[in-house]
Parts: C-alpha cells; structure tokens; sequence
C-alpha cells in the first residue's frame, strides 16, 4: 500500500512538554506516546464529531480505553517488538493500533478519517477487513486474548512440519475485565501452554469496567491464579514519581494507604483538586499524621501527578519488565493504569464510551503540540521522533509472504466401502487411506481433539501419525501393554494434538492453525474432531476464528438422536442449521461412508487458500449398510454421483414407474428409515423418489443463486430436484426440521418436514425414533398426506 509521508507539526505548535527529569531515550518515546494518544482520540473524535452522521445514530469509539493502553503499546512497539513478534491487541484499543501503524508509514493517511465507516477502519482490530497490519482479530472478549496462545503452537507446529515460521513472541494486550472471561482460564490452564515461553500477556489494570468501577481488589487473586498455572507473573505497578515518594519519610504509610484503598476510593481521587488530595490520601487511620507530613512540602503539581502516576504510564519501569520475560514459561505483566490516563475524562466512573469535547480536543492538542484544524500531521523524518519512527519501520517490516500451495489433493481415493460402517469410523478410514493415496498431502493434516480420540474413530490414524509434542520423543509406558489398544506416541513429528475437555480451545487452537496459510506461507489442513452436542459451546470462537482468515473442518460426532442411549442432554437439534447458516463454512451431513470420504477430500481442498473456507462435518455412530448407497461401478457413473454429493444432493431412488407422486428428501442417519418408506410407498402402487441431501447449505446457496442473489452452483438443483420429477415433497433429518423445509420451494410443491423438535431422551433406537417422528411409519404417513 502506498503510504503519505505527512508533514511535520504546524509551526505555531509547541512541542509536548514532558515530565522533568526523563532520560534522553524515555523523553523520546515520551513524546511519541504523547502524539500516539492525540491521534488515537482525534481518530475517535472525527468520526464522531466531524464526519457527516445523517442518521444520527451512535457512531462511537473509545477514547478512555484507548488512553489506558497508550504508554504500554508505545513502550511496546518501539521499544520491544521485533518482526517476528505478533501482537494481540484489546478490542476498544484499535485507535492507538491504527495511530501506532499510521506514524510507521503503515497506514494512509485517508483511512484516519473513516473509523466504524463503511469499507473503513473496523470497529475493532481484523485482520481480515483492516487495511493495515493487525496480527490477530479481537472484538470477541476472551478470544482474541486467547489467539496468541494458539497462534504459538500454531507457529511451533508449523515449524515442525514444514518450516518458514521462525520464532518471535506472542503478547496479549487484554484489558482486567477481560480475565472475567471463561475462555482465558480455559486456555491458561491447559497443560500444553506451560511450556510456551514466548507467551506474553500484558494486562491493563485500570479497574474499571463499562459500567462501572470494579469495587474489589482482584489483582492479587488473578495474580496466584497466573502463578498456580505456571506462569511468570511480574506488576508494574508505581511510577518513578511514587516510588521516589515511597522513599521519603512516611512513604511506607502512602504505599501502605493506596495498596489497601479500595477501587472506588482510588478511583475517586483522580477526580480530586490537589487540595482535596491533601485531605483525602490522609483520611482518618493510624497513618494518617505522617502522611500529612509527607504532602506538605510537595507543591500542588506534584500531588496531583503523584496520585496518577501509576506503573503502566511509566515507560521506564514498562521497560525494565519487558527485559525481565523468562523465555522459559509463559508470563503475564499486570500493568496498573488510569482509564483515560492524559484526557479529561481520565478517571471517572462513565468515561467508558465517553467523547472528549471541542474545547477538551483543543486543550488536549495544545498540551501535546497539535491542532484539530491539522490533526494528522507525523513528526519531521529529520526529527529525533521522525528517526525513531523510521527505525522501528525498518525493524518490523516483514518479508511478503509467498504462499506454499498445498500438494494435490485426490477427488476420489478409489475404495467403494461395504459391509455395515458408521459415519463416524468412515473419517477414521479416509485419513488412513489419505497417508497411501496423497502422503504430502497428508502430512500437512493435523488433527485436534477435546480428550475424545478413541470414541470418535480417530485411534488408528492417531496410531499411525502419532501424538505431536513440541519437545523431544516423550516415553510410552503403556507400548508394551498388550491391551492398549490406543498408543500415545508423543514426538515432534506426530499429527495429532489433545487438548483437555474445552470446546473453545480446540477450536482457537483451529482456527490458528487454519490461518498458517496466510502468516507464514505454510498451509496445514488441521481437523478438529468434537461430540455434536458441544458444537454450539464452540460455535463463537469457532465463528470468530472463520471471520479472522482461519480455514479449517469441524467434525460433529457423534450426532443428534440417533445417539439415543446418550439421553436428551447429548442429542444435538440444532447443528445442521447452525451449519448452514455459519458464514465462510460449508456443511455436509454425509449419509454413507464414500459420502464422508468425497466431502472430507473437497473439504480439505478448500483449505489452505485465499478464497478458501472451511467445512462442518456432522457424523453419526449408527452402523448402515453401505450396499444402500448405490455407488454406481461405472467410472464416469461413479464420478457422477461424487460431483452431486460434493455439491449437496443426489438422488438416491429414482420410482421405476415414471413421475414420482412423492419424493422423500432425506439426510444423514435416517436415510435408511426414507429407503424403507420408499419401497413400502411403491408397494402400495405410489411412485416415489429419494434424494439423499449431503449440504443444506449448498442447496440453499443455489436456490438463492438461481434466483439471482448469490453465486452457487445452481445446477444441481435440476441434478437432484428436476422439474420434470416435481413432487409434493416430505423432507427428514435427524435435527430440526426447518434446515430442509426450504427445499420444497425449489418447485413450489406441498410438503411435510419431519425432524427434532424437542429434547431427546434415551432408550433404543427404535423407539427414539418413533418418539421424534424419524420412523419409516412416520414418513409414510407424512407422505401419504401431501399426495
């Protein structure tokens, strides 16, 4: 991207004055820190104020947030970084990210004037839709803290496949009432990050939330937690200014007051006049003599800055715990800051979302030597500013990547399963058969499950790969059991990772590994393998990781009803809609093994790429008959039929005696139950059809397609559904029924939609079916009635 130089500051600017007594080289970055924070609010405060808003509706912005972060993120990016790091910055700190990339030549200046505007800079960091530089898309609470966590092991596993990923850290900019989510706990608490030592979580203590200040002094409780799971934990608390006041007479006695005020109280003397301050900061307790002493002779400037003069505004002591990461286990900084640290609105409880005034902006540019009337302007490239500007470019600038294509991949592996397979043992098999058909395709596939290898079918391929562990071969004491069936071979070269039993981890650590392609050049095929019911506890983050580049399959099983001895608690409804409808993501629900086998292989073709996406695969544990699926022998037959299942439908049946009365439309596990009413529907003398539906998704994009509101595959609606065989229509699925029931719109015919509607509960097979309606008792009735 071609980038403004931008001229320097206007003439009739004064240069920011910065605290007295600052060493030449934290002067410096002082002064970039202060034009940091101009740019970051005034890029809040266009969009707000000065930008054309007809529709009057809330544009917003987070200025407070912003000024929290912007010591930290200047101490870091150019003082810190280097290329191979990747940052993860806090959602409503994206302006100073913007302003930061903007003053390295990183960003036009046109894109300063477009925060939340469409086709603009995004509401929070994406690196999808940004167009600067943004190393992990937040937004999410709790997930973009987490990626950096994924985005190391992707890089380590990456390296060990293939190569290119180098090294470099991984920070976490999260703000405290961020660790209030789940997932942080989740990921910090796996056993796999406490040998990350490139972890690095910067937390932003400013003790407030949106609403309002965290009334409890949570660090130290947060702190032993990062310290149970293993973690560096370093605090950044005071300032210079204080910690020189703490050591005066009576400095024990001001440490000892503020340690033990409480948030609100704290919070309330930032809003104080220094006169105010000498009465407050005593109070009433035993210490409150010498503290009176020790504010005495301090000039009012002084203890007005004393009270704010917290860690995490502090360039210096930053710095000093920046060089104190051990490289050898995760680390975590808690630095203390005040919300709106340098803005009027610095403080107060309801600054969360809070929009500096007019006269405010003009304060705030002549204390930082800037103009709203020039708001955008760099420092001089002569400047000592401009300079450092110029080498923290240089060392962060990054190769361009050069993206790796993923080896060939085969459409079809060739094998016609028989006997009776389930779904689920179907994906077991075909990544067997992937190692002998496409062996470099193969190794880039990498496998993920929640501790549920063995019952989801995975344990002959994670036998066969092995167990990846980014150290040296670790020891089996269990390979010489002769009843081990599963072995857990752990080595640097294995395909398989096992994370404990959290869905969110699973899938962060997905989407990271789906988003190798485009970090390093290095395209993996990563496969992450769940129980259905828990899809939807992991459909956010998984969401989230689509929306940020990542490409990756998501297998559901086993699946809905049709796990009947599992109970109501364990019987997914939902899924096959929820497939559907996930934007950046194709969903398959294969009835038979070869069905698995073809959708798998395209899926894992899409991966890797840019105009990628990634697939949901819901499997099932019921055994079918693998004779029912009809592969035709005939190669061009054969390839066929594969075309129409890797485009979402076939037909199954085609009725003997010309124009069917009816057509069943059926998917996944209850295919079996439609051939059964089929055949009892032709015995009684009613033509009928049976297509085997393999994506609802893909049919719906073709129905919008051929409409003209998309672009899918609209041909193989005249494939599986052609006007020539309209029928009234009954549709059947092991899910809700609504994901088919737009199928008999194809023809605009009568129709009858069988599925789940209500919890499940266990017992046998047949009788769970019989409860939801699944039976071939039902679908004939169904279909008896719409003739």
């Amino acid at each position: 991207m071609t980038t403004k130089t931008g001229a320097s500051a206007p003439a009739a600017a004064q240069a920011p004055s910065g605290p007295a007594g600052l060493a030449p080289q934290d002067a410096l970055l002082h002064e970039v820190e202060q034009r940091v924070l101009w740019l970051a609010t005034a890029i809040i405060d266009h969009a707000n104020r000065v930008r054309p808003n007809p529709t009057g509706l809330k544009v917003g912005g987070h200025q407070a947030s912003s000024a929290s972060m912007t010591t930290i993120m200047t101490a870091l990016w150019f003082d810190r970084l280097r290329s191979g790091d990747r940052v993860s910055v806090k959602p409503h700190a994206s302006p100073v990210l913007h302003a930061i990339n903007y003053l390295l030549g990183e960003l036009d200046e046109r894109y300063l004037t477009t925060l939340r505007e469409f086709g603009g800079l995004q509401s929070y960091p994406s690196r999808s839709k940004d167009p600067d530089p943004v190393d992990y898309s937040t937004g999410s609470v709790g997930i973009g803290a987490t990626a950096p966590i994924w985005g190391a092991l992707a890089r380590r596993y990456t390296e060990s496949v293939a190569g290119g990923a180098g090294t470099g850290r991984q920070y976490s900019l999260v703000g405290d009432a961020e660790l209030d989510e789940g997932a942080c706990w989740e990921a910090i608490l796996d056993p796999m990050v406490g040998e990350l030592g490139e972890i690095c979580w910067i937390v932003d203590v400013n003790r407030q939330s949106l609403d309002r200040v965290v009334p409890n002094i949570g660090a130290n409780r947060l702190q032993g937690m990062f310290e149970a799971a293993g973690w560096q934990v370093l605090t950044v608390k005071y300032g210079g200014l204080l910690r020189e006041l703490f050591s005066r007479p009576g400095g024990d006695a001001l440490r000892r007051r503020i340690d033990e005020m409480t948030n609100p109280e704290y919070q309330r003397l930032l809003r104080c006049t220094p006169e105010q301050l000498r009465t407050r900061i005593p109070g009433e307790g035993p210490d409150a003599a010498a503290l009176r002493r020790l504010l005495e002779p301090l000039d009012d400037a002084t203890v007005h800055a004393a009270i704010r003069n917290l860690g995490g505004h502090d360039l210096r002591a930053l710095g000093e715990a920046l060089g104190a990461v051990d490289d050898t286990r995760p680390t975590v900084i808690f630095a203390y800051t005040v919300k709106g640290n340098g803005l009027a609105s610095e403080g107060h409880p309801q600054n969360h979302s809070s929009l500096l005034s007019a006269e405010q902006m003009a304060e705030l540019g002549r204390r930082v030597g800037m103009s709203p009337e020039a708001p955008w302007q760099r420092f001089d490239p002569d400047s000592p500013a401009g300079k450092l500007c110029a080498r923290v470019a240089e060392r962060l600038r990054r190769d361009p990547i050069t993206l790796n294509p993923v080896p060939e991949l085969p459409a079809d592996i060739g094998r016609t399963p028989s006997g009776k397979a389930t779904t689920q043992a179907a994906l077991g098999r075909a990544l067997l058969d992937l190692t002998r058909a496409a062996p470099e395709a193969a190794r880039r596939v990498v496998t993920l499950c929640p501790d549920v290898s063995s019952s989801t079918n995975l344990g002959g391929w994670v036998n066969k790969v092995g167990v990846w562990s980014p150290a040296d071969d670790r020891r089996d004491w269990f390979e010489d059991d002769p009843e081990t069936i599963l072995h857990w071979r752990e080595r640097p070269t294995g395909q398989h990772l096992e994370l404990g039993i959290a869905e969110g981890n699973l899938v962060g650590l997905l989407a990271e590994l789906g988003a190798t392609w485009s970090r390093w050049g290095q395209p993996l095929l990563p496969i992450g393998v769940l129980y259905d019911p828990f899809v939807e506890r992991a459909l956010e983050p998984w969401s989230f990781g689509i929306y940020a580049g990542g490409q990756s399959i998501l297998v559901g099983t086993p699946s809905g009803v049709t796990l009947a001895p599992e109970g109501g608690a364990h019987q997914s409804i939902t899924t096959p809609s929820v497939g559907l409808e996930q934007p950046g993501c194709v969903t398959y629900e294969p009835a038979f093994a070869i069905d698995v086998e073809w959708t798998l292989l395209a899926s894992l073709a899409r991966l890797g790429r840019p105009d990628g996406s990634s697939a949901y695969l819901r499997l099932s544990t019921r055994p079918v008959d693998q004779s029912l699926a009809a592969v035709p022998a005939d190669p061009a037959a054969r390839e066929r039929r594969r075309r129409q299942v890797v485009a979402g439908a076939y037909p199954l049946v085609r009725s003997a005696a010309g124009r069917p009365a009816v057509t069943i439309a059926a998917m996944g596990a209850v295919v079996p139950e439609a051939l059964v009413a089929a055949e009892r529907m032709e015995a009684q003398g009613t033509p009928t059809d049976v297509v085997c539906v393999t994506s609802p998704g893909l049919l719906f994009e073709a129905v919008q397609a051929r409409s003209g509101r998309g672009a899918g595959d609209s041909w193989i609606l005249d494939a599986a559904f052609p006007a020539h065989r309209a029928a009234p229509m009954v549709t059947v699925l092991d899910g809700h029924p609504h994901t088919l029931a737009f199928l008999s719109g194809v023809h605009q015919v009568r129709a009858s939609h069988l599925g789940v509607t209500r919890f499940g509960q266990s017992g046998d097979l047949e009788s769970v079916y019989r409860h939801h309606g699944l039976d071939a008792d039902s679908i004939v009735g169904a279909a008896l009635d719409v003739c």
